[in-house]
């Protein structure tokens, strides 16, 4: 019956880009375990990346909340990592910062991601809604090689994802209601703000965890991309 209505009913299936769409923590581990080796950082860098990601997360809600002008993706980023560092007693330099956070640009997608949106993309328009800045977005479509109809920046809408904003906006701009798109992404938050603005939601249940208690919950929840396209093709 879900899969029914969805056919029906959604015109636009909009990603969520880091994290649901590319590997964010595999490819974040795998740039930080050699500068953290040369360091003599005897952590666990898989940690690390959870650590750094976590701290992006939190300032990322706080610049949301302030009402202010919106800070870049890129910049909140570098503060994050820096202040990881800080607390890990890791030296570092800025430019090193930098070079970390800019591998975010680089990352692939997970495995299964390409094949199953060529099966989506039969019957849906793709479209991507990231928290990124719009310059790193376009620098990551070489590295991701997935062709989106459109790839929209919250920049555009002043304000970091789940804020409602973010969702109004690329609707707007997608030109559909907002009952006409499902949102997919592998983070609860996500979903939980896509539901709330009132578009349809997918959670991609990859790490397996508990979605949580809220009355926004998911039409889908599935383990993977392939998942998903085999409900809604």
């Amino acid at each position: 019956m879900i899969a029914q209505e969805m056919h029906s009913a959604v015109k636009v299936c909009m990603f969520d880009q880091y994290g649901t769409v590319v590997d964010m923590q595999g490819g974040l581990v795998e740039a930080a375990t050699p500068f953290l080796r040369a360091k003599g950082w005897q952590g666990n860098p898989n940690s690390f990346v959870t650590w750094w990601r976590r701290t992006h997360f939190e300032n990322s809600m706080i610049d949301a909340l302030l009402h202010r002008e919106h800070t870049p993706y890129r910049e909140i980023g570098e503060r994050s990592v820096a202040y990881v560092l800080d607390r890990a007693g890791v030296s570092y330099t800025m430019d090193e910062v930098r070079s970390l956070v800019d591998h975010i640009v680089r990352l692939r997608p997970f495995p299964e991601v390409p094949a199953a949106l060529d099966r989506l993309r039969t019957r849906y328009r793709l479209v991507v809604l990231s928290n990124g800045d719009t310059d790193m977005l376009e620098a990551a479509k070489p590295h991701h090689g997935i062709a989106f109809e459109r790839t929209i920046s919250v920049a555009v809408a002043n304000a970091f994802k789940p804020h409602v904003a973010t969702y109004t906006k690329a609707v707007e701009i997608v030109g559909v209601r907002m009952e006409e798109v499902l949102f997919i992404a592998n983070h609860a938050f996500d979903c939980i703000g896509a539901k709330a603005a009132g578009m349809r939601t997918a959670f991609i249940d990859r790490r397996r965890r508990p979605f949580g208690a809220t009355p926004h919950q998911p039409d889908l929840l599935v383990p993977s991309m392939t998942a998903l396209a085999d409900v809604l093709v």
